[in-house]
């Protein structure tokens, strides 16, 4: 046990010397030096690293500045196939009007007028301040206003309409330089595949322009009652609501046709649209502007059934050219039975057309037809067949007197030739 205890003081001892030997306190100041932000800790011998060449900095590169054109030239950056478009649309917008129209009509219920608004398009013809759109955009109109290119608004009035081809024309009095009228061409020219323009107001969005193709030519289009037009252009340019009266153009910038009509379900655009052929254009608008209305050829027939064989005579006009040049209707059999007399109408008695000038007719519009293409008091060869036996007979066409006729309100405007089918 004494040695034990001896060994651990000798331990004591050695260590109290050796400390006093390295002459280093007790308690070094450690955790104080380690939070020193300043201490940068033990130094080690460093290499100094070999100098590298300097790269000499490059220059910021500026783009030089170049002047540019506010606008840059338009051709500049156009294709042929855009030039054309734009050329077409500059050379004919302007021709362009909107057509915006109010209609009164009374109440029945309410003993009121109840007034509507509509809209289409029109085209300037001349220098006169004529301009050309469809009957069906101002019919029933009692105010009617156009709006031209440069965004003025002036009140129109009627010249003429020829409901039967849906076509009308109205006029403005404006200066003749405001008017800048378009150029009507020959549609007898016209191809299948040919590019075509449509300008006008769809939805009251004034001289917007589409473009498309011809799709098929000589489409018959029924518009009023039971008659047709012929020659329609079909085309697949988008015509909407409001594009009505507007024109059809070629890649010249030449009225080809008038935008009329859509085959669509909804009203919509559905790529099939009709235009009335401006050969038919130049024939009417002439007498509309100095007659108010078309002088068709009276043949003095006003009514007809239509039968597999041809078309057999229901009613003919006292005195007119089909009765003067004898032909015949149904005839009337008066029968006395006693104190009371009896009538009826025996239908075999009258004559059954079959065709005109050489030319077979099936339907009544087939006959009107041929009838309006010939000149008043022309002469037609009607064939016809009468108790069996077939015969031909020449009538002299009748028609009215060729003067300037009064104009009249749109909203009493009636067709001026009673067609066959009619009562």
């Amino acid at each position: 046990m004494r040695n034990l205890l001896l060994c651990l003081v000798s331990a004591l001892i050695g260590g109290l010397v050796a400390i006093a030997a390295t002459q280093t306190p007790l308690f070094s100041p450690t955790h104080a030096v380690a939070q020193n932000r300043d201490e940068r800790g033990p130094l080690f011998p460093l290499v100094e690293p070999e100098p590298r060449p300097e790269t000499p900095r490059q220059p910021l590169m500026v783009q030089p500045k170049v002047n540019r054109p506010a606008n840059p030239p338009i051709a500049g950056g156009l294709t042929d196939y855009e030039q054309i478009n734009v050329a077409v649309y500059e050379n004919a917008n302007r021709s362009v009007v909107h057509i915006t129209t109010k209609t009164s009509r009374p109440d029945p219920f309410f003993l009121v007028d109840r007034s509507s608004e509509g809209s289409g398009s029109g085209t300037v013809i001349d220098k006169s301040g004529h301009i050309l759109t469809n009957f069906h955009v101002i019919e029933g109109a009692g105010q009617m206003a156009v709006t031209m290119f440069d965004g003025k608004t002036y009140d129109a009035e009627f010249v003429g309409a020829d409901p039967i081809n849906d076509i009308a024309v109205v006029k403005v009095n404006v200066e003749q330089e405001k008017l800048h009228p378009v150029e009507i061409t020959d549609s007898s020219h016209l191809k299948v595949g040919m590019r075509v323009f449509t300008i006008g107001n769809p939805f009251g969005l004034e001289r917007s322009m589409t473009t498309g193709i011809i799709a098929s030519l000589n489409r018959s289009l029924q518009i009023r009652g039971n008659r047709t037009i012929k020659s329609i252009i079909q085309i697949d340019a988008s015509v909407n609501p409001g594009n009505s009266g507007g024109p059809l153009l070629d890649t010249a910038g030449r009225l080809i046709g008038i935008n009329t009509a859509i085959a669509s379900k909804n009203g919509q655009s559905a790529g099939v649209g009709f235009a009335i052929p401006a050969n038919l254009v130049s024939r009417v608008v002439p007498q509309l502007i100095r007659h108010g209305r078309v002088i068709r050829p009276e043949v003095g027939i006003a009514r007809v059934y239509e039968t597999d064989e041809g078309l057999l005579i229901a009613r003919l006009t006292p005195n007119g050219p089909a009765e003067r040049a004898g032909l015949r209707g149904p005839r009337m059999i008066r029968e006395q039975r006693g104190p009371f007399l009896f009538e009826r109408i025996d239908r075999a008695a009258a004559d059954l057309i079959i065709a005109v000038d050489g030319r077979p007719v099936r339907t009544a519009d087939e006959f009107m037809a041929y009838i309006e293409s010939q000149p008043v008091h022309s002469d037609v060869t009607l064939t016809i067949v009468r108790n069996g036996r077939e015969t031909r007979i020449k009538v002299r066409l009748g028609g009215p007197v060729l003067e300037a006729a009064p104009r009249r309100p749109i909203d009493r405007l009636e067709n001026p030739f009673r067609r066959p089918g009619s009562s």
